[in-house]
């Protein structure tokens, strides 16, 4: 191995672990307490490596979202892949986002809540925002019918983050998740057939 590829591949490493780092942080401490100069000694590189790989906070957090997004399409694609009826591959795939953002409440909130410079909804978004909204419509697509899919997809993916919010915020009965489920799914369902 040459000495670019060694350090190429140190600094892979040190954005992987620095990424790894603001995520962890925020999972236990929330995001207000990921500060650039507590991610710096926590990683323990000082705060000029740091803003060698990230401009600042904004562009950690934007990095942790994309890496939630890269991990949100493949729980959306194992789920929906496990089941051979649409109706049930749609239904695996919504319980999956759901329990995403319960078990990863900072993850989710980098990706959703927080300010990040990424562009949504468009040919130039980020590999991973396309693969997890791709997911979304190749679960709708064969319950579409007439109806424009990628819109259908908007539309169940908010309606869910509506849910997943709303749970977090914990301003929903529990228990009632799967009668949620049922609700929002069946009139998609039963619209495409």
């Amino acid at each position: 191995m040459s000495v670019q590829e060694r350090r190429e591949r140190e600094r892979a490493e040190r954005h992987r672990l620095i990424i790894r780092a603001a995520r962890e942080m925020a999972e236990t401490e929330g995001w207000e307490s990921v500060t650039t100069r507590r991610l710096a000694e926590r990683v323990e590189y000082s705060q000029p490596v740091l803003y060698s790989h990230f401009k600042g906070k904004d562009a950690i957090v934007a990095a942790v979202a994309l890496d939630g997004f890269g991990e949100l399409a493949g729980l959306l694609r194992e789920a929906r892949t496990a089941e051979s009826a649409p109706e049930e591959a749609l239904r695996a795939m919504a319980g999956a986002y759901l329990e995403f953002a319960q078990e990863r409440p900072a993850l989710y909130d980098a990706m959703f809540v927080q300010r990040i410079d990424v562009t949504f909804g468009t040919g130039e978004s980020p590999e991973p925002l396309r693969d997890a909204f791709g997911e979304f419509v190749s679960a709708l697509e064969p319950l579409a019918g007439e109806r424009d899919v990628e819109t259908l997809a908007e539309v169940t993916w908010g309606a869910l983050h509506g849910l997943a919010t709303l749970a977090h915020g914990h301003r929903l009965r529990p228990g009632r998740t799967d009668d949620r489920l049922d609700l929002l799914l069946t009139p998609i369902i039963q619209a495409g057939r």
